[in-house]
């Protein structure tokens, strides 16, 4: 099951995009939970009340806040979540893309552009959803899904697994043994004491690979090329 939300000040606006985003999943025979909005404030209330959603459609100018405004809130509470533009404003569109926002679709190109952008976000979930990393000790037993994990970091002869939500797993084990034991191709080595999750890659920015976090990470010369294919791998088999 995904759950979905709308938000759109717009009534009459709101009950096209939400019959269109109906339409998609159920053609494709994906059980699907869709909430709406009428006001972003509503959602925002449900978010920090604790409200799941894997996807989250949002125009970006309202009455009560703005879009971008919006989208850093909602990466607050749910910092996985899949954010999708629906709006008529162009001009967000560079501001979209720093707040890794999916898609960007004008609401004149709903037909060609939403079922696009809602099965590349659907592909993107699934290739993660069913994968876990279990820690098991003696005193603790915890499954940790690979979707969650931004990167792993050497740290002595712990290796540290850094969480979207912030939190910090330590393993008494090496990088090399955490890394097959992840048994996931979305993961590489960028240097000897660092593995990224692909997924949680922003940019590369010449020796420097910038995360979702925000945490910039220093690529060995002869990882980074490594790194790339790989980027270009995942992201063909997310397009």
């Amino acid at each position: 099951m995904l759950y979905i939300a709308v938000c759109e000040d717009e009534v009459s606006q709101l009950a096209v995009i939400r019959d269109k985003v109906q339409t998609y999943f159920k053609g494709n025979n994906i059980l699907a939970e869709l909430e709406t909005y009428n006001s972003s404030s509503l959602l925002k209330y449900d978010l920090q009340e604790g409200k799941y959603f894997d996807i989250i459609l949002s125009d970006i100018e309202m009455p009560d806040t703005d879009g971008m405004k919006l989208a850093k809130e909602i990466r607050g509470c749910l910092p996985d979540a899949i954010l999708i533009f629906v709006t008529a404003h162009l001009k967000y569109a560079i501001d979209a893309y720093e707040l890794e926002v999916l898609r960007y679709i004008p609401k004149s190109n709903l037909d060609e552009k939403l079922p696009d952008a809602l099965g590349i976000a659907v592909k993107r979930i699934q290739s993660q959803s069913d994968k876990s990393y279990l820690i098991q000790t003696a005193t603790r037993i915890e499954k940790i899904p690979l979707k969650q994990i931004v990167y792993i970091q050497k740290d002595g002869k712990n290796a540290l697994l850094i969480c979207t939500d912030g939190s910090v797993k330590s393993v008494r084990k090496s990088l090399t043994d955490v890394h097959k034991e992840l048994g996931s191709k979305d993961f590489v080595f960028v240097e000897r004491g660092s593995i990224v999750n692909i997924a949680q890659i922003k940019s590369i920015q010449k020796e420097e690979v910038l995360l979702s976090n925000g945490v910039r990470i220093h690529a060995s010369r002869p990882r980074l090329e490594e790194v790339k294919e790989r980027m270009a791998i995942y992201w063909s088999e997310c397009v």
